[in-house]
């Protein structure tokens, strides 16, 4: 059972990232009103600056931030300190080059980026100790700072460490999971290609071969050890700061990010999660004008879904507000009218109740000079401080929201072993990819809202039991004990759908020799006759199912029945395979578990969702066009439907019921028009 969060925000409110380091002193009062006068109450500070406080090694002054802090006492804002560990100082790099991360080959990441240090390296940790000592045991009692984010975006930038203290570490990690090298070797398939130790001291991090292929299932165990080298890291900046810090204060950091198992970061060592959200990659000029732009920046739900697994009242720490990029990489346009408004919304809409423009002004020096802020360089008065001004007038009315529960109709399972194995195998990764993509979009053009819940040998059945439907898209690894579990919420009254390669391979990624879907096939009554990519060749592979052709995706899995009960739903319509089951059912205690042999395609979800009585939950309230998502909140007995505008054009929606709009307060029933790149909030007038 997960851990409940330590802070929740009372009230839902607006910051934006501050840099005084950049800036004269002579703009810090200027600065400080005009974020006032706008409605943001809350500045994050301090992330880059560690030679503000340590300009030599050993040596400390605390006068900067101490005249800083004046001002924003003056101003009466709210500061969220950072602790500055995600960019050294040229001295310490310089003097101590083993703090630095490494490329797989081994050549040092030098100084002048940043995120170039890696966890592992004894003495970065204890400089960074000392460091995280400093700034909390001086900062952390003053009346104005209310929280503290470590480091910066952990895992950002590289999410691969190839040291030589990586190496040590990985070695002791090993030592300690496995105990002998003969374990190891057996474990993890070293007898192929020769692989075997004999010595401790053979064992590397993974290095540069013949097209960088290491051992699939030491990399694996490579990256859960990279996880918990991130996770030591935060949580002993986290128990420096808790020595210091104030009754009321939250620990944070800013994710997400990959190799990162960030519900046990959330877990260990944080008292709130924050994440950073930059919708406006989906406009960047890398990206393909015809094929990536399927739902555009609304993809970026998707992320938020993900946010709240870890943290279902979270922050944002960085919010879009401006044309993303550097001097040397990602170009973008600038955000459209009421499109900072819109990204906003559509993180408070998944949860969020801080949210944090990144950031109050351009840089006009550096690496950032195209991550633009609310104001630019000329530091005039625009267009975007005047949207940040009317957002504020707007969360006046719903500012008590904050607590909000969201409300999904069904869940999608996800677990690290898998995510981190569709890293390491690109056969998984490539139908991972292609069927958490298609859900997702089955969920938000059908306006049936939906979670990821997390899966791991620790989640109990009351973490499942809220969720109807769950798919679990591709579990290859699978447990016994996460198989047990699985077949305790349908035996208890939920339905599991499980597409292909189900229970192919074991905790360390080796393929099992029994028939797929593996630990589940006595729950489900099937097995996997055989298997296949659809190739060029092929075609679409549909399966017939209630007089519709519906695509198979780009795997598909041949079943077969081995339970009496077992209900074939449909079959594959071409192949080799035609007439093969491809869609089953099976009754189980209460519920029942659904079998599909392929991946998924948004309209084999929906036919799902509407077989099984979930498709569109709120149509008797609502109706909306696809062009539209449908968030919903609830909190004491009343349901809040945001519903967010993501097309350029004005939308008809249908209000069935009479609700409130809460940004007017006038009751509305009826045809509602949304103009482009906007959003209606409704409150229900009936109580549940």
């Amino acid at each position: 059972m997960r851990k409940q969060q330590n802070f929740q925000w009372e009230t839902i409110s607006l910051g934006t990232c501050y840099y005084p380091e950049h800036w004269d002193r002579s703009l810090w009062e200027a600065d400080l009103k005009r974020m006032k006068a706008a409605g943001i109450e809350t500045i994050r500070i301090g992330e880059f600056a560690w030679s503000k406080v340590e300009p030599r090694e050993g040596e400390f002054s605390y006068e900067f931030f101490d005249d800083f802090l004046n001002a924003v006492r003056a101003a009466d804002m709210k500061v969220i300190f950072g602790t500055p560990t995600a960019t050294p100082p040229a001295w310490l790099t310089e003097k101590y080059p083993e703090v630095l991360n490494c490329r797989m080959d081994g050549v040092k990441f030098r100084h002048g980026m940043r995120r170039h240090y890696n966890y592992n390296s004894p003495v970065y940790q204890d400089l960074s100790a000392r460091i995280v000592e400093k700034f909390a045991g001086h900062y952390a009692a003053h009346p104005n700072v209310i929280g503290w984010q470590i480091d910066n975006e952990i895992n950002c930038e590289v999410d691969v460490f190839y040291s030589e203290s990586d190496t040590a570490a990985f070695r002791k990690y090993l030592q300690g999971k496995y105990g002998t090298l003969e374990n190891l070797n057996r474990e993890l398939g070293m007898i192929f290609w020769n692989q075997e130790y004999t010595s401790w001291d053979e064992v590397y991090v993974p290095r540069t071969t013949i097209h960088n292929t290491s051992n699939p299932h030491l990399t694996l165990d490579y990256y859960r050890f990279v996880s918990e080298s991130a996770i030591a890291f935060c949580r002993m900046q986290s128990d420096i700061i808790r020595k210091y810090k104030k009754p009321g204060d939250f620990i944070t950091t800013n994710g997400m990010f990959d190799h990162l198992d960030n519900h046990r970061m959330m877990d260990e060592a944080l008292d709130v999660y924050t994440y950073d959200s930059y919708p406006n990659f989906a406009y960047c000029l890398s990206e393909d004008p015809v094929h990536n732009r399927d739902l555009n920046d609304r993809k970026w739900s998707s992320h938020l879904s993900r946010v709240r697994s870890v943290c279902p009242h979270f922050g944002i720490m960085e919010q879009q507000s401006g044309a993303n990029g550097w001097n040397t990489r990602m170009e973008a346009p600038a955000p459209k009218p009421g499109q900072m408004t819109l990204w906003a919304m559509q993180s408070i809409a998944h949860g969020a109740d801080y949210v944090s423009f990144f950031r109050w002004r351009t840089c006009t020096v550096g690496t950032e000079i195209y991550w633009h802020g609310i104001l630019d360089y000329d530091n005039r008065d625009n267009r975007k401080l005047r949207e940040i001004r009317a957002l504020h007038e707007r969360l006046r009315s719903i500012r008590e929201l904050a607590g909000a529960a969201y409300r999904a109709s069904f869940g999608v399972l996800e677990d690290y072993d898998n995510l981190w194995d569709a890293d390491v195998d690109v056969w998984h990764r490539r139908v991972e990819k292609a069927s958490k993509k298609e859900i997702f979009a089955a969920s938000q053009l059908s306006h049936t809202p939906m979670d990821y819940v997390l899966l791991t040998d620790g989640t109990e059945y009351g973490d499942l039991k809220d969720y109807p439907v769950l798919f679990y898209p591709h579990g290859l690894i699978l447990t016994e004990r996460r198989a047990k579990l699985l077949r305790d919420y349908a035996e208890k009254g939920g339905c599991l759908i499980i597409g292909a390669r189900t229970g192919q391979k074991e905790e360390h990624g080796r393929c099992v020799m029994m028939p797929m879907p593996g630990e589940l096939a006595q729950l489900s009554g099937t097995s996997v006759e055989e298997f296949t990519f659809v190739g060029a060749m092929d075609g679409q592979v549909c399966m017939e199912w209630n007089g519709k052709k519906l695509d198979t995706g780009i795997f598909n899995d041949i079943l077969e029945t081995e339970k009496e009960d077992v209900k074939v739903l449909a079959c594959f319509a071409s192949n080799y395979y035609e007439g093969k089951p491809a869609l089953t059912e099976r009754a189980v205690g209460e519920g029942r578990v659904i079998h599909f042999g392929g991946t998924f395609t948004r309209d084999t979800v929906q036919a799902l969702l509407s077989y099984l009585g979930i498709l569109e939950p709120y149509r008797a309230q609502l109706e909306l066009p696809e062009e539209c998502e449908l968030c919903v909140r609830e909190k004491n007995g009343k349901q809040y439907f945001f519903i967010l505008n993501y097309s350029p054009e004005e939308q008809e929606i249908r209000v069935k019921q009479e609700m409130i709009d809460m940004f007017s307060g006038e009751k509305i029933c009826g045809a509602v028009r949304l103009t482009g790149d906007n959003v209606l909030c409704l409150e229900s007038v009936t109580t549940l």
